[in-house]
């Protein structure tokens, strides 16, 4: 049964990935927004909020220490993931798909724009993260932290809307666009009422599939004996985390590698920010590096990965899927660490 609930889900997911791209392309351009902002903001957002409500609920709704533990390990296994897992699985499907891409192995990216996001990530991160190696006992300043943070991805937002649209590109028709029988046909742009509803039933479908997955991954877990400490941290990020990996996945199939990457290191921005204020504010004393050591350690791997994929391109100015296969390697080191760690009993 938990095996039926995992493809369900999974093809839940994927169909609300689908929809999602197509739709908030045409969301962007109602908006007259640049390429960037589409990704890194509107898209980011959107495909973030599956893995920012399991902190949300552990934390605030859940009560006791050990639900609080649970939701730090999933703010911090975001970026985590994100870093990662999700550059990986990226890099993987440009070298899969270079015989039908017009750049083959390249990714088409502007790197002062990553590098941009990346920059606001590791500011925002090293402010989150710093803020728990102060005394368990400081609470207020971990909830001043959190204002700053909020203060930090506001101005990252407003950056990226104040960015200039580049020339129009050609969009796939909306699907949604035959159900608006009032509106103009294809190829007359659709009205943002029709296209607004699309994107709101393909998040419907990301966060409701997620949901399914994550529950089915958790009853998965219990049946195997896993480790809390080891769902929070690695088993639920790779399933919150699905909707960024398959948006990155359909938009490099399309050739739109600026959308593609932008959805993953603005979702990095988002989660350096948001949930960590979550966390900051709501669960101030579990927010401890010397409480939950085994997760902040995953912080130390995201910086590494990160820089690993990110240096090398604002060097070379450019970006090709090898590159971000070394995000597969520092999962699998972390993931080791975390293994070992639980086993020998010191999580």
């Amino acid at each position: 049964m938990d095996v039926v609930i995992l493809v369900v889900s999974f093809a839940i997911i994927l169909s609300g990935a689908e929809l999602f791209t197509n739709g908030i392309e045409w969301f962007g351009r109602k908006l007259e927004l640049a390429e960037g902002a589409v990704g890194s903001v509107l898209a980011a957002v959107g495909t973030a909020l599956p893995e920012t409500m399991i902190p949300f609920i552990a934390i605030i709704f859940g009560g006791g220490v050990a639900a609080s533990e649970v939701g730090v390990g999933a703010i911090l296994g975001a970026p985590f993931m994100l870093s990662t897992l999700a550059m990986f699985v990226t890099g993987a499907a440009v070298l899969l798909m270079r015989k039908r891409r017009a750049n083959r192995e390249a990714l088409v990216v502007n790197p002062g724009v990553l590098g941009h996001d990346m920059a606001y990530f590791a500011v925002a991160y090293a402010i989150a993260v710093g803020a728990a190696l102060l005394p368990v006992d400081l609470v207020l300043p971990r909830q001043l932290t959190a204002i700053v943070l909020l203060g930090i991805y506001g101005w990252y937002v407003l950056g990226h809307l104040r960015a200039q649209a580049a020339e129009e590109a050609q969009l796939a028709p909306l699907r949604f666009h035959r159900l608006d029988r009032r509106g103009p046909a294809h190829p007359e742009p659709p009205r943002l009422r029709i296209v607004s509803l699309q994107v709101l039933v393909a998040l419907a479908c990301i966060i409701g599939g997620a949901w399914g997955f994550v529950q089915g991954v958790e009853d998965m877990s219990r049946s195997f004996g896993l480790n809390g400490t080891l769902l929070a941290l690695i088993v639920a990020p790779i399933a919150t985390e699905l909707p960024e990996k398959l948006n990155s996945v359909i938009w490099v199939r399309q050739g739109k590698d600026t959308l593609a990457m932008g959805n993953i290191t603005g979702a990095m921005v988002f989660q350096s920010a948001i949930p960590t204020s979550i966390g900051l504010v709501f669960a101030p004393q579990i927010w401890s590096a010397s409480s939950a050591g085994i997760a902040f350690a995953s912080a130390g791997i995201t910086f590494l990965s990160s820089a690993a994929i990110v240096l090398p391109m604002l060097l070379r100015r450019r970006l090709d899927g090898r590159a971000l296969l070394v995000g597969g390697v520092f999962y699998l080191v972390y993931l080791a660490v975390v293994i070992a760690t639980l086993a020998g009993g010191h999580a």
